[in-house]
């Protein structure tokens, strides 16, 4: 920005240098008839040091007159081509200067971008999950794709603009005073008024700017959610309702696109007419002072005009300036919403480190309900687990064992009560060391884009090969992966649709294996699947909870006979507790119940 700013600066001087030599050229050329040229110049008001402090304006008086005592050294014809060279000289530097500027600027802004677009993705994976529950997918997809690219557009033009613009026309002012000031207040009786249309224009981009980025957010939502869902939009023939959604999003889009387009054009035009109206006023009162007062030579005048007009171009840029700042402003509103929101799921100051489970979890009066509802989810739960232990959680759907097994990772923290892991309050631990001693296989399967080998070493780069494949095969997984077309390198498409949901849940289950964690979570990781596929996920499973201390979902209640303990939940609260062959015992017991109507 530095170095931009230094290049600005002098592509301003040599660009108000290129103007002010046309009167030494005019001089010259009106002179042409005399064999010697005054070089003399007379102060066209005695009250000059009013303006300019006496100091100054003799330092000012000297260097002109030494510039001038130089370029009008010698006959015509030298004046002359020392004029047309120094023109030249301007030029080039002005341009060359104007490159770097424009340059070190774009550096400037490309840099400023991708920070912002970075912090907010970041920014992301620090929010709890509430709040993603709160929000639509297209909706921050969009914030930080197309808002931020609002901003880009828009950060170019301020950067740019905001720094040349301004140096430009203090240049041309100086021009301008410096050969006469009287004539250079009476220029600027329109500003006030072009300022205020300009602000008001400004105001009304940024509110319709604000529209257009949640029209935009609407449209990203509707797209998002089509793909997703392609399956059930063309099992239900729905492709005409969608097309009718999509093209009733697109033409409101339109509409707000266009609303700003006729506003924002409307800006420069009528920039343009009051900078006219008050060129065509300078002229009269300008030829007034050369014709009738004789205070201004001609060729001063004719400079001051070059000078006038030469700050109506940058008048007009920063008149888009403010446009374009009032769009980005509403963009980055939306962007900075979400840097603004403040994780509640954090780390504490101070917060102990740990690497290993030793003994037991505890859960001791544990409430929760979300943020937006008071209706209790959880109700005074109070169970402990030890090491090695395979705990199993039943109940109907609703009953709050999902959102249970979710505050032990910290997806959510207990509204009231703790979770202590070794005695130590879960809210006190890294929520980096905490979570490294899970792993988590859920009815829903993550996978990426990516090939099979990434999927299951995911997010370590230099995992050794064998133990991927040691840990596929333990998955039941090594058999299937084989007979893909490339093997471990298959690229399995998104969410992973080319494989089947039996092959899906084992990758993810050598996933876990893999990460070798000493907890295991899992959340109905066998209910969407069909027999044969459970049988093999089901062996994977039973392989992965050796050793480990695990917390089992299931509807299926085959999957959990042989858990250590198994708590039985109906609205929130544990209302059976024990392993399967005592519950199955218990008259009019809700796991009894469950268990007949399964295997009727």
């Amino acid at each position: 920005m530095g170095v931009s700013i230094i290049c600005t600066v002098l592509y301003a001087l040599l660009n108000g240098a290129s103007v002010y030599l046309t009167i030494p050229l005019l001089e010259t050329l009106f002179n042409s008839g005399t064999e010697s040229i005054s070089i003399e110049k007379k102060s066209d008001n005695a009250n000059d040091s009013i303006i300019i402090p006496p100091e100054l304006n003799e330092q000012i008086t000297s260097f002109t007159e030494d510039i001038k005592n130089y370029i009008f050294s010698g006959d015509q014809s030298e004046v002359l081509l020392k004029i047309c060279l120094l023109i030249f000289i301007a030029f080039l530097g002005k341009n060359i200067f104007a490159y770097f500027q424009a340059f070190f600027l774009a550096f400037v802004e490309q840099g400023v971008i991708k920070d912002l677009r970075d912090a907010a993705y970041k920014h992301l994976h620090k929010l709890p999950m509430s709040y993603f529950k709160g929000e639509k997918t297209g909706n921050l997809i969009s914030r930080i794709v197309n808002d931020v690219y609002v901003v880009q557009t828009s950060v170019s033009t301020v950067f740019l603009n905001l720094v040349r613009e301004p140096l430009t026309i203090i240049v041309f002012l100086g021009i301008a005073f410096s050969i006469s000031w009287r004539l250079t207040l009476f220029s600027f009786a329109v500003l006030p008024f072009s300022l205020f249309f300009i602000s008001w224009i400004g105001l009304i981009l940024r509110k319709q700017s604000t529209i257009l980025q949640e029209k935009m957010a609407d449209l990203t939502t509707i797209l998002h959610e089509t793909i997703s869902g392609v399956k059930i939009v063309k099992a239900f023939g729905m492709e005409n309702y969608e097309n009718k959604k999509f093209i009733n999003q697109t033409n409101k889009l339109r509409k707000t696109v266009l609303k700003m387009v006729r506003i924002r054009n409307a800006a420069a035009p009528i920039t343009e007419f009051l900078s006219v109206v008050v060129g065509v006023a300078i002229i009269y009162y300008g030829g007034h002072l050369v014709l009738q007062e004789g205070t201004l030579k001609a060729s001063e005048f004719l400079g001051f005009l070059f000078a006038i007009f030469s700050i109506m171009p940058p008048v007009k840029e920063l008149s888009s300036v403010n446009n374009k700042i009032q769009e980005s402003s509403a963009a980055a509103d939306r962007i900075f919403e979400i840097l603004e929101t403040e994780p509640k799921i954090r780390n504490i100051q101070n917060a102990v480190s740990i690497d290993t489970f030793n003994s037991k979890i505890s859960f001791m009066n544990i409430f929760f309900h979300y943020d937006d509802s008071d209706e209790l989810i959880l109700n005074d739960i109070n169970f402990e687990v030890n090491k090695g232990q395979i705990i199993a959680l039943v109940g109907s759907s609703g009953a709050g064992k999902s959102t249970l097994v979710d505050l032990i990772p910290r997806f959510y923290d207990p509204t009231g009560g703790q979770i202590l892991f070794d005695g130590i309050d879960s809210r006190e631990i890294k929520i980096e060391d905490l979570r490294k001693l899970m792993g988590i296989v859920t009815q829903e399967i993550v996978l990426f884009n990516e090939s099979v080998i990434n999927n299951i070493a995911y997010g370590f780069t230099d995992y050794p090969e064998e133990k991927i494949i040691a840990a596929a095969k333990a998955a039941n997984a090594h058999d299937f992966i084989l007979e893909l077309p490339h093997g471990y390198e298959t690229i399995i498409g998104e969410r992973g649709t080319k494989l089947s949901g039996g092959q899906r849940q084992r990758i993810s289950i050598a996933r876990a294996l893999l990460k070798n964690p000493p907890i295991m979570i899992f959340d109905e990781a066998t209910s969407a699947l069909d027999n044969e596929s459970e049988l093999l996920v089901q062996e994977a499973i039973e392989r992965l909870m050796k050793e480990r201390t695990t917390f089992v979902i299931a509807h299926r209640l085959s999957t959990i006979r042989n858990a250590n303990r198994i708590l039985v939940m109906d609205q929130g609260r544990i209302i059976q507790d024990g392993d399967h062959q005592t519950l199955i015992q218990e008259k009019n017991g809700l796991y009894k119940k469950l268990y007949e109507m399964q295997f009727n």
